[in-house]
């Protein structure tokens, strides 16, 4: 038979998850249900904070009140179905639902990556441009970038899709995977997989090192300038600096172990899988808030206001 006149009539996909053991697994529901509370009770209490306080309106806090609105609802994309179905012994997923998952984690993780490139800007002004930063960083452009991240994440994720869409399912529709994930997806079609395979290497991975580079490079420049700065404001750059960057590796590291492998070879890691989708967005808020006193200082003015 051709593969062309293959008969497309996978419905639904049956997930593996992490792992078959009942005693872990029941382990494994009490670690990641609390991963998932503290990570979006942990951002959105970013969010409130600088929402609220007048002290954080400078340019990094808006980026930084976005990256983790964006944070808060990555996480909800993959981890309250691993936790609920860690409870359950068939783990079964749509195909609908698992193209929208595939969706909506792209749309963010693309988002999150243009606005990761807004913030290193943003240092790179207030450091090496301090004369000009509140010229360059007006509110405009801050928003303009905002927008930009949303829109550009869409783009990224509509291109991943229109080529999934097309793949030809007949079974069998077993995902050795907690998550619908892109290479899991191509290892069960039967139809060709190799034009989709080097678009999502190229899309994701590609871009994941590329991007990647260039704020490893962008950050060499902030780091050479801190020279002709006194020792009081290299302290404090290099601590905005140190969080950011520590945000930076934690992101495009797992991305680029996920996305940029050899097409034929579609194997994930899962292990990687569940730090980029469910820990990453957890150690951002802790990152940002144990290394920031303004943060910090911030959230205990309005605790104190909301307990007197």
């Amino acid at each position: 038979m051709d593969v062309l006149t293959l008969p497309n009539n996978v419905t639904e996909f049956v997930l593996l998850g992490l792992t078959q053991n009942p005693h872990l697994q029941k382990i494994l529901f009490i670690v990641f249900l609390f991963i998932f509370l503290f990570t979006v009770l942990a951002n959105l209490l970013i969010v409130i904070t600088i929402s609220l306080s007048p002290t954080l309106s400078a340019p990094m806090y808006f980026f930084l009140t976005h990256l983790s609105f964006l944070d808060a609802f990555f996480t909800c994309v993959s981890t309250p179905k691993l936790t609920i179905d860690l409870l359950h012994q068939r783990r079964t997923i749509s195909r609908g639902g698992c193209l929208t998952q595939l969706f909506v984690e792209h749309f963010l993780g693309a988002s999150e990556i243009i606005l990761l490139i807004a913030m290193a800007y943003d240092r790179y002004a207030a450091i090496c441009k301090p004369l000009h930063y509140t010229t360059i960083m007006r509110k405009g452009l801050c928003q303009l970038l905002v927008v930009v991240s949303w829109i550009g994440g869409i783009l990224h994720a509509t291109v991943q899709i229109l080529f999934m869409v097309d793949l030809t399912f007949c079974g069998p529709n077993v995902i050795d995977h907690f998550m619908c994930d892109f290479f899991s997806l191509m290892e069960l079609a039967c139809s060709d997989t190799y034009q989709p395979g080097m678009v999502v290497a190229t899309n994701s991975g590609g871009r994941c090192v590329l991007i990647f580079s260039m704020l490893l490079v962008s950050y060499i420049v902030i780091l050479s300038s801190l020279k002709s700065h006194g020792s009081e404001g290299r302290r404090k750059a290099l601590s905005t600096c140190g969080s950011h960057f520590t945000v930076v590796v934690c992101f495009f590291v797992p991305c680029i172990l996920t996305h940029l492998r050899p097409v034929a070879t579609y194997r994930t890691d899962k292990w990687v899988a569940v730090f980029f989708a469910i820990f990453t967005p957890m150690l951002n808020p802790i990152i940002y808030t144990v290394r920031n006193a303004e943060v910090k200082n911030a959230m205990r003015s309005l605790l104190k206001k909301r307990i007197t």
